[in-house]
């Protein structure tokens, strides 16, 4: 096992061009779980590609437990990489699959046939499927051969390239859990690329956003949640997403769909600072807590929390925002609504109780509590402290 680091690590695919992978500084622990994440062509793939060794490096440097391997072959740099298509011989067995790169080392049959046969046990692969050809297997079962085979390197380092892309929703959510388990077990460095936010907030120990080849944050899910640097990752963490609005500033806040959002002290003087006239709201749908007109709630919040807010009044943090519902996305335990908010106020999305939840064109209140609003600069996204 080992840690790796990145050092301002850069990657320019054609002269003149954007980089691909911009100043990278990243370090990633022993024994971590690291996933990337990040919208198509932010870079994840690309640096998850210098790592390995099959993209060169335009400037800076990586190193795996301490050693400078920019310059050294794939070959020499004891990772073992799972792709997003397995990679498989189809006229190979699953055996002779996840055995042929130890073959190529000239490892000894008996040793190559002990670490296939204790790779199989570990991912739950049936000692049938051993003499099986690609071509008779699941996608879930080809995804986990191909784990198998990077299993048997012992390597130092695990690289994953969106190995779960080609499998079914049902089977995705199984698989991601297998291989968040597998990796604690077996304790093997692991950088994980994906551009499912969902799949990054399950599985890694910290995940790193990325966006136009940089680095936004990196932090534990939570963090990331909780505490978003900047409007990019406000707006990617989270599903369904934080709702942003861009909202003119007044005395007493913000104002939004005909109400005004009271700020914290610290907010307010970093937009006067920055001399501001308006902000972007950043709302989670969980935090838009359905009331009557008055403020009153109506029912508990999704989950079965604690009873809503205080009538309108007697809370000064807190506003009541006034909308129309638009559409009802019915999940079950919970429901979604899509609503257009009064004066202009924009699309959100509003997460309710789900065995009654209000019906389209119904016009619907709801409380946030201003503990629970984010404020970002609209020219720079950056977030405003608070």
């Amino acid at each position: 096992m080992a840690g790796v680091r990145y050092v301002g690590a850069s990657r320019v695919y054609a002269k003149g061009a954007k980089p691909a992978v911009d100043m990278l500084d990243l370090d990633i622990t022993d024994g971590e779980f690291m996933v990337l994440v990040g919208p198509s062509g932010s870079g994840k793939t690309t640096a998850l590609r210098m790592l390995a060794g099959l993209e060169p490096l335009d400037g800076g440097r990586i190193e795996i437990a301490g050693r400078d391997v920019s310059d050294v072959q794939p070959k020499d740099r004891d990772i073992a990489m799972v792709f997003q298509n397995y990679a498989l011989y189809p006229s190979k067995t699953v055996a002779e699959n996840m055995g042929f790169a130890l073959k190529m080392q000239h490892v000894p049959r008996p040793e190559r046939d002990r670490r296939v046969h204790e790779a199989a046990r570990i991912l739950d692969l049936d000692e049938g499927l051993l003499d099986r050809k690609p071509k008779a297997l699941s996608g879930g079962q080809r995804q986990r051969v191909a784990m198998g085979r990077a299993i048997v390197r012992e390597p130092k380092v695990f690289l994953m390239d969106e190995p779960l892309s080609n499998l079914d929703a049902k089977l995705r959510v199984q698989t991601r859990s297998q291989i968040a388990e597998l990796q604690r077990r077996l304790g093997v460095t692991t950088v994980y690329v994906t551009h499912d936010q969902v799949e990054a907030m399950t599985m890694g120990h910290r995940v790193a956003v990325l966006s136009g080849g940089t680095l936004q944050q990196c932090a534990s899910p939570r963090e990331l949640y909780d505490n978003p640097v900047n409007q990019f990752v406000a707006g990617f963490i989270g599903s369904p997403a934080m709702n942003l609005q861009t909202a003119p500033l007044t005395d007493g806040g913000a104002r939004l769909a005909g109400a005004v959002v009271p700020l914290a002290p610290a907010v307010r003087q970093a937009a006067d600072r920055e001399k501001l006239t308006e902000i972007v709201l950043g709302i989670r749908p969980e935090q838009m807590h359905l009331t009557d007109a008055g403020g009153a709630a109506t029912g508990p919040p999704a989950g079965g929390a604690a009873t809503g807010p205080a009538p309108a009044g007697a809370d000064p943090g807190s506003a009541v925002l006034l909308g129309d519902v638009v559409l009802v996305e019915e999940l079950g335990a919970d429901a979604l609504l899509h609503v257009r908010l009064a004066d202009g106020g924009g699309a959100v999305v509003a997460r309710a109780e789900g065995r009654k939840p209000p019906a389209p064109g119904q016009r619907v209140a709801f409380r946030v509590q201003s503990a629970d609003v984010l404020a970002f600069n609209p020219a720079t996204g950056a977030r405003l402290a608070g």
